[in-house]
C-alpha cells in the first residue's frame, strides 16, 4: 500500500476521534492485535472504554517442527502471551476470546467455517460493537484477509453497522506489500499513541515466542525482525478506513 511508503504525511488524529464503546478488535494471530492496536487499546482503556479482543487462529504454526513446545503446548503458550500482553494494555482476560481455528488455514478451513462464522455473530449480538478493528482487508497474509472476511460475513447476517477500522501489519514489509484496486478508495491516517508507547512497546515483549529465541529447537521458527518490529515502536499507528 502506498501510503505506507510515506506515512510521515497521513494526517494525525487523536483517540478522541475514535472512542465509542464498546469496542472490538480481531486478530488473526495472538500478537497482531498488540502490534497494530495496543496504542488503540491501551489509549481506549485510559478512556474507560470496554474493549474486547477476538483472536481468530491458534498461532501453533509459528514453530511447527519444535519438540518441545509441540502444537498443544504452543497454542497454551501463545494463549498465555496474549492474556500477558493484554493485561499491560488494560484488558482482563474474561475480555480476551481465542476462537482456535487453525494457524495459516483461517481463508480455506471449510470443514468448520460455518462454526466459525456462528461464533462471530455470537460474539458480535453479544458485544455489539460501536467499533471494529480488524486487520486489513488486502493485507499479504492469507489468514488477515481470512479473519476480514469472516468478520465481514458475519456482519452481513446480523442487522449492525459498527465503524470498521482497519490496520496493516504484513503491508510494512516492502516485499510483501500489494497494490490495491484503483477501484477502492481509502482515507488512512494515523493515530497518536506517543503518551502510551512505551507501555505498547512492553506489550510486545511479551510475546517472547515471536520476538526472541525462547523457542530454539526449530531452525524455520518464526521470529519478528528487527526491521518489521521497528514500525510498531513509532509514536503513532496507522488505520485505513475504506470509503462507501
Amino acid at each position: 500500500m502506498k501510503q505506507l511508503t510515506n506515512p510521515d504525511i497521513l494526517p494525525l488524529r487523536t483517540i478522541d476521534n475514535i472512542a465509542q464503546s464498546p469496542v472490538l478488535v480481531v486478530a488473526p494471530h495472538p500478537d497482531d492485535e498488540t502490534l497494530g492496536c495496543g496504542g488503540a487499546i491501551a489509549l481506549l482503556r485510559s478512556l474507560n472504554c470496554h474493549v474486547r479482543v477476538m483472536v481468530m487462529s491458534d498461532g501453533t504454526l509459528s514453530h511447527p517442527r519444535s519438540r518441545k513446545y509441540p502444537a498443544d503446548q504452543l497454542k497454551a503458550l501463545r494463549e498465555s502471551e496474549t492474556i500477558e500482553a493484554l493485561s499491560l494494555l488494560g484488558i482482563e482476560s474474561k475480555n480476551i476470546d481465542f476462537l482456535g481455528l487453525p494457524d495459516g488455514s483461517i481463508s480455506t478451513y471449510d470443514s468448520h467455517k460455518t462454526n466459525a462464522i456462528i461464533a462471530c455473530c455470537r460474539q458480535l449480538t453479544e458485544i455489539v460493537p460501536q467499533t471494529i478493528f480488524l486487520p486489513w482487508r488486502y493485507d499479504p497474509h492469507p489468514d488477515h484477509r481470512g479473519s476480514w472476511n469472516l468478520i465481514n460475513t458475519a456482519l452481513s447476517c446480523l442487522s449492525l453497522e459498527p465503524r470498521i477500522i482497519e490496520y496493516p501489519i504484513w503491508d510494512w514489509d516492502p516485499e510483501q506489500c500489494k497494490s490495491i484496486p484503483d477501484s477502492v478508495q481509502i482515507d488512512c491516517w494515523r493515530l497518536d499513541i506517543n503518551q502510551v508507547v512505551e507501555l505498547k512497546t512492553l506489550a510486545i515483549q511479551a510475546y517472547r515466542s515471536q520476538t526472541t529465541d525462547l523457542i530454539d529447537d526449530d531452525p524455520e521458527g518464526f521470529r519478528l525482525s528487527p526491521q518489521m518490529l521497528a514500525n510498531f515502536a513509532l509514536p503513532w499507528e496507522v488505520y485505513i478506513e475504506v470509503k462507501g
